[in-house]
């Protein structure tokens, strides 16, 4: 070893060089034994006990990963899972139509109708990347990582050779992430509250089209925040004004006094790509100043 290298060398192993140690089998190899160190013990990290140190992991993880990829800024798009591609409700509207089935063909011309928004998801996520990639300092999108919109989002900043995140979560279903989710910056979440926090820590906007229980949680958790102070504000875009004001009556929300009437200045709706890149622009220029974390992430 150089003698200067000396000077910086470490005085201990690192936990990763002791946990590849080689240990001859011994009466101490079984699965009763609590010999093994405790980082590498999964049977002792799932304890109940460990809970808090799971979530710090978890909140760790997607952190660190994000900060060495240079992550600093994202815009989020939420939606459903269940919209599916118009290639793909073309196809189910004409198997529906051959086995002459009124009810399927109903559910299918919904799906058709629907789909419009899987299209605008894939064309503003590929306007994002392209976009910004041509600034310095790019903003990714980042999806929950799964099907219908989520993969819409993906695939856009994938078609155009950007980076794109996702942030799935353990579930008894939809929890196998799409493939158009650029690998290093693929995570799994089993905490819920875990994962929406990473969806806003490093965003400059959110995105919301069409979505279900899911969708509106998530929408719902980030307007609370904005409103009641504990975030920045940012631009919150709801695709689908017909959609949105159909299944949500915010003028009955002001008329009962439930929300102020400038509440409903906390989001905007837009029906094009185009017209929510614009509104995004307008509000400012999505080239964030370099930090360690993002802009907005201090307020998390």
């Amino acid at each position: 070893m150089d003698k200067r290298t000396e000077l910086t060398a470490r005085n201990f192993p690192t936990a990763q060089e002791e946990s590849e140690v080689v240990v001859p089998a011994t009466r101490y190899e079984g699965p009763e034994s609590s010999y093994r160190l405790a980082f590498t013990d999964k049977d002792f990290l799932l304890r109940e006990e460990l809970r808090p140190v799971r979530m710090q992991l978890e909140l760790l993880k997607p952190e660190l990963v994000q900060k060495a990829q240079g992550i600093e800024s994202t815009i989020v798009i939420f939606g459903s899972a269940r919209i599916v591609s118009p290639a793909e409700a073309a196809v189910e509207l004409e198997q529906a139509h051959a086995a002459a089935d009124p009810a399927a063909i109903k559910r299918a011309q919904m799906r058709v109708q629907m789909s419009r928004y899987y299209d605008e998801a894939r064309r503003f996520a590929a306007l994002v990347t392209t976009e910004t990639g041509r600034r310095a300092a790019p903003v990714h999108v980042v999806t929950g990582g799964g099907p219908g919109i989520m993969e819409a989002g993906n695939r856009g900043a994938y078609e155009v050779g950007g980076r794109s995140l996702g942030l799935n979560i353990v579930l008894p279903h939809e929890q196998v992430p799409n493939p158009y989710i650029t690998p290093e910056l693929c995570f799994q979440f089993h905490y819920f509250a875990l994962r929406k926090m990473h969806f806003l820590m490093r965003s400059v906007a959110l995105v919301c089209f069409p979505g279900g229980y899911g969708t509106l949680d998530e929408l719902f958790e980030v307007m609370t925040l904005i409103q009641t102070g504990k975030c920045r504000h940012r631009p919150i875009l709801l695709f689908g004004r017909d959609f949105w004001t159909r299944l949500i009556n915010f003028d009955v929300l002001i008329e009962t006094g439930m929300i102020a009437p400038a509440d409903v200045n906390l989001f905007r709706f837009v029906e094009t790509a185009e017209e929510a890149w614009t509104a995004l622009e307008t509000a400012y220029s999505l080239n964030p100043p370099d930090t360690e974390t993002g802009e907005f992430a201090a307020d998390i």
